[in-house]
């Protein structure tokens, strides 16, 4: 607020004027401000003879002390740190749309015909593309990622895949190296759906994905804590396809290593964020709930995709997940539970409805395979809008038009918008990262 006085120009905040208003006291007169002058007519006609009307100076006592009782309020907003109601949601109140397989791109023709031959059921449901991470945050709203990883602590274990070998001796045409810079030969976690064939990625390598992440991150400082989706990827589909190393212990701290290698510990949160010194993130809940936006904003998250004995590895030690960096999927009763993997959102409507209203998050997926955006087949997507899953994974957050209209996303582009389930009705149609409506 800017201030023009009879000697000076001031420019005074809310609390600088209450603080000057308790100085003088209230029975002292504050200062009089400029106000513009009336001529008399007598000037008008030539004569630089001024007034000023009573009036006037009531009135700018009136104002004054207007502005006084104006910037208490406000003071008092700024000092004890008040916030928006979109700042006192927690997290998980709220729904964000999420893509599943973020990294992955259509693969090279050739490689799709190969596929064609050898899984013809399997094929058409590999036939789809994401954008880079960093457009999905931006253009899409995308505020929940999956990426796939694979083991590789030598380096070079997926550098040469098996696939293009394959298409060439069966006469197809040639497929492109999709790494030319050789990024796939250095040790660390590489990201890919499946090896040798369906491996087309935005991201080589999980090392490079985080980078994106956090330096998007960095530009955008007040974003809703982006979850990111780890699955651990252990399988070798067929025979002829490169074995992947097992994750063991030394697998699972060298992932936690690359993690921190990117994202200080204090933009993650982690288990112990949410438990506190209670003995389990279960009664943490109860007791506490999740933190607030205003408290998670421009961090990230992690959840691990898997629910084998992957999953039972990284517990090892840790049942609550004590110290450890990524939430992972267990039953409610579990001391470790806070976020579940629910993936059927239309048979497991009840039951993730359910979880929501206790204070779990959840995960469930609007399509998969490419089915619903091939028939433009809505039910799914609309259970699971509907459940209050707080992460709506797709991977169609914009149609393909060779498909259909079908695509997952909110009413009038909003990014985060509050929970259907456990919402606060006077919330609704507000998009809570940026506070409008």
């Amino acid at each position: 607020m800017a201030v023009q006085r009879h000697d000076e120009i001031e420019i005074n905040t809310p609390v600088s004027l209450a603080a000057q208003a308790v100085r003088r006291g209230l029975n002292q007169s504050p200062p009089y401000y400029r106000t513009s002058e009336r001529e008399t007519p007598e000037a008008s006609m030539g004569e630089a003879k001024r007034f000023k009307q009573p009036a006037r100076e009531v009135g700018r006592l009136t104002l004054e002390l207007f502005g006084y009782c104006l910037a208490f309020p406000l003071a008092l907003f700024v000092v004890t740190g008040c916030t928006t109601p979109a700042n006192r949601v927690r997290i998980n109140q709220v729904q964000v749309i999420g893509t599943h397989n973020s990294y992955h791109l259509r693969s090279h023709e050739s490689l799709r015909t190969l596929m064609a031959k050898r899984a013809p059921d399997l094929a058409p449901g590999l036939d789809y593309s994401h954008r880079p991470l960093a457009e999905q945050f931006s253009r899409l709203g995308i505020r929940q990622i999956e990426l796939d990883c694979f083991a590789d602590p030598d380096g070079g274990l997926f550098a040469e895949p098996r696939g293009p070998k394959v298409a060439v001796e069966l006469g197809l045409p040639p497929v492109p190296d999709h790494d030319p810079e050789h990024r796939l030969r250095a040790p660390g976690f590489k990201v890919m759906h499946v090896q040798d064939i369906d491996y087309f990625s935005s991201v080589l390598t999980l090392k490079e994905g985080l980078q994106q992440v956090r330096a998007w991150s960095g530009q955008h400082p007040r974003h809703f804590p982006v979850f990111i989706l780890l699955e651990l990827k252990e399988d070798q589909p067929a025979p002829e396809l490169t074995r992947p190393v097992p994750f063991g212990e030394r697998e699972l701290e060298a992932l936690e290593a690359e993690i921190l290698s990117v994202f200080p510990r204090e933009k993650i949160l982690v288990p112990d964020d949410v438990r506190g010194t209670e003995a389990s993130l279960p009664e943490a809940l109860r007791k506490h709930g999740w933190p607030t936006l205003k408290a998670a904003r421009g961090k990230v998250m992690f959840g691990l995709d898997n629910q084998s004995s992957v999953r039972d590895l990284y517990l090892k030690g840790h049942p609550a997940l004590a110290g450890r960096l990524i939430f992972v999927s267990v039953p409610p009763a579990h001391p470790a539970a806070a976020w579940m993997k629910e993936d059927d959102a239309i048979g497991d409507f009840d039951r993730i409805k359910s979880l929501v209203r206790d204070g779990f998050l959840v995960r469930t997926r609007a399509d998969s395979d490419t089915v619903e955006a091939r028939t433009n087949e809505t039910c799914r997507r609309d259970h699971a809008l509907a459940s209050g899953a707080q992460f709506i994974s797709t991977d169609y957050p914009e149609p393909n038009p060779a498909f259909s209209p079908y695509a997952v996303g909110f009413e009038n582009g909003i990014v985060v918008r509050v929970n259907p389930v456990n919402d606060d009705p006077s919330l609704r149609g507000m998009d809570l990262e940026n506070g409008r409506r």
